[in-house]
């Protein structure tokens, strides 16, 4: 296995952590972020962001050293992106479009279809609401070959999510 790439999540916000998620399960590099959300003023991963590392340990059959809330510190190791039938709730207004695009890059090179079933908020203050991932994201993606659709049952709005 690879060494781990040494991320300093001190700068940045979730962003940084999702992006990690995502070119790891791609291209089975594991890394080691540290400072996660450091300069916040909720430093560490909040539910958001655990499920979004849970998730891609679902996905990939990945494994997580630190994935807990509050925590500053990550290892993540991806294995093989599977394919599936997946449901993630995220337990309150966080982000379903960000978990959405955390995880597509990856399914969409699996060996087989998958569809994902998120619960939790679907319009955010600072976050692709569905409309935008409907009308403008996912049509730019099937332009370069993508095949993704995307259908809202409910709305999940801030504190309590529930879309």
């Amino acid at each position: 296995m690879s060494k781990a790439i040494q991320l300093d999540g001190g700068e940045g916000g979730g962003q940084m952590l999702r992006t990690a998620l995502s070119l790891a399960m791609i291209t089975g590099q594991p890394f080691r972020m540290v400072r996660i959300r450091g300069k916040r003023q909720r430093p560490g991963l909040m539910r958001q962001h655990l499920t979004c590392v849970n998730a891609a340990c679902a996905v990939s059959g990945g494994t997580a050293d630190g994935a807990e809330i509050g925590s500053t510190e990550l290892v993540f190791r991806a294995g093989k992106v599977r394919g599936g039938v997946y449901d993630f709730a995220i337990g309150t207004a966080g982000s379903t479009g960000l978990l959405f695009q955390t995880l597509l890059p990856a399914l969409l090179l699996a060996d087989a279809s998958s569809t994902l079933r998120l619960s939790g908020g679907t319009h955010n203050p600072m976050a692709p609401p569905f409309e935008f991932l409907d009308r403008v994201f996912l049509p730019a993606i099937r332009r370069m070959g993508a095949v993704a659709s995307i259908r809202l049952i409910e709305s999940g709005f801030a504190p309590a999510g529930g879309g």
